[in-house]
């Protein structure tokens, strides 16, 4: 027991802090061009329909593995030269990051979405490409044994993000109704977005990235560009495919979350139809709703400890895919704000729990000699069936009646649980996961 407490000195690390804080400036912009602002829609009079393409703005997401080999190796030359490799990008991605938010708060959804949703497209690239530095920069920061506990923190601190830019906008909204309403929401927003830039500014470049600085090898400049782009681009995806299995564990991150994030992308629709306030949507959902997200991913971490990586994603995925049963209760029970505290409150719990185990199971799977591209690759791949497969939420929440609609998103969740059956069979994780030696070391 005296072990256990000894261990938590590890968060009073600086480095843990500086990570809590790049994970805040990570979760912030997602809400912004999904939940915060799929409130805002359908509150102007956006159709179902219209809100649930919304989600193809963030597509962003699912492809950033494509230029992650270009912000993981090439230097920006001025900027590299004031703060170094990943503290020069990050502070350049924030600045435009921080004003393409502004830029979206400025738009006027009822009467130019078109306008609205090209913002939150840039909105949405330029939080993905920070996504790839954060990953990185925390990876090459943290000492081997504080990656679990550094990737608590970006997942805490995420959170908070998340809970600024959706509760957060949600009061800033309400309150300036009568003089800018949402813009003034998204101009605070961008504002917060300096957390991350000071964070950067104290922070010290990480040791790794400055290593990664040699050049290629080669006699001619196209010996050194090949060379380049093999260690960059080709080395990293030709490890990930020559893995026992590797097609099926694709399949399994694109699904596991699928259920979920189609329930998500009609959740905030699903409240104002039922009559709730912007007030009672921030208190409920956007901030009683994170501290239950926060309880699940501690109790996700515990369940990986003591089950294993597979077992934990099994127990997770099912509680996860039950848990969408409780919007069909809340539609039954209509604006009832005890009971949207207890469907707040089991699906963030379950959710946070299936996040936890899928995170530390991303995390296995990353070749340490790749980890920041190969992470962007998995997690790009994770973010599917938020996007691209989720956008379809508002055409069927237009054709269905709310309680078909979440009963779908359940079953919409069991190809995931099968896939874990399957990979549990076919592909113990033991074996490969010493042979990859991942980042974030984890016993099945």
């Amino acid at each position: 027991m005296n072990a256990w407490f000894d261990s938590l000195r590890v968060y009073r690390e600086p480095r843990l802090l500086a990570v809590l804080f790049m994970g805040f400036s990570s979760g912030l912009p997602l809400p912004l061009t999904f939940g915060t602002l799929s409130f805002w829609l359908a509150e102007v009079g956006v159709s179902r329909t219209e809100i649930g393409l919304f989600a193809l703005v963030g597509i962003s997401y699912s492809f950033k593995f494509v230029w992650s080999p270009l912000i993981d190796r090439l230097p920006l030359p001025w900027a590299t030269r004031a703060l170094g490799r990943r503290r020069g990008w990050l502070i350049v991605i924030q600045i435009l990051l921080a004003l393409a938010i502004m830029a979206l708060g400025a738009t006027d959804p009822r009467t130019e979405v078109g306008l609205t949703a090209l913002a939150a497209v840039f909105v949405a690239f330029l939080s993905a490409s920070q996504d790839i530095v954060i990953d990185a920069y925390r990876i090459e920061l943290l000492k081997p044994e504080e990656q679990g506990a550094g990737a608590a923190a970006t997942q805490w601190g995420y959170r908070f993000g998340m809970m600024a830019a959706s509760a957060g906008a949600l009061y800033v909204a309400d309150y300036a109704a009568g003089f800018g309403g949402w813009s003034v929401a998204y101009m605070v927003m961008a504002l917060l977005m300096g957390v991350g830039m000071v964070t950067v500014l104290l922070t010290v470049e990480p040791a790794g990235s400055i290593a990664a600085l040699a050049p290629p090898p080669g006699e001619t400049a196209a010996d050194r560009t090949l060379a380049w782009i093999n260690g960059a681009v080709i080395a990293p995806f030709a490890d990930f495919i020559t893995r026992p299995g590797w097609l099926g564990v694709i399949v399994f991150i694109v699904l596991y979350k699928f259920g979920d994030a189609l329930a998500g992308v009609m959740a905030n629709p699903f409240y104002v139809a039922m009559g709730f306030s912007k007030i009672e949507v921030a208190n409920i959902s956007k901030v009683f709703g994170v501290f239950a997200t926060l309880a699940g991913l501690a109790a996700g971490g515990l369940a990986v400890y003591r089950l294993g990586l597979y077992r934990s994603l099994l127990v997770c995925g099912i509680l996860q895919a039950v848990s969408n049963l409780m919007y069909v209760a809340q539609s039954f029970a209509g604006h009832d704000p005890w009971m949207l505290t207890l469907t707040i409150f089991i699906e963030n719990f379950t959710g946070g729990m299936g996040s936890a185990a899928f995170v530390a199971y991303l995390s296995s799977l990353c070749n340490i000699a790749f980890t920041a591209t190969q992470y962007a690759l998995l997690s790009s791949l994770a973010t599917v069936g938020r996007t691209t497969l989720s956008a379809s939420g508002g055409f069927l929440a237009d054709q269905l009646d709310w309680a078909i609609f979440f009963t779908l998103t359940t079953v919409a969740a069991v190809p995931g649980v099968l896939m874990i059956l399957w990979l549990m069979r076919r592909f113990p994780l033991p074996a490969a996961g010493a042979a990859r030696k991942p980042a974030l070391a984890l016993d099945d």
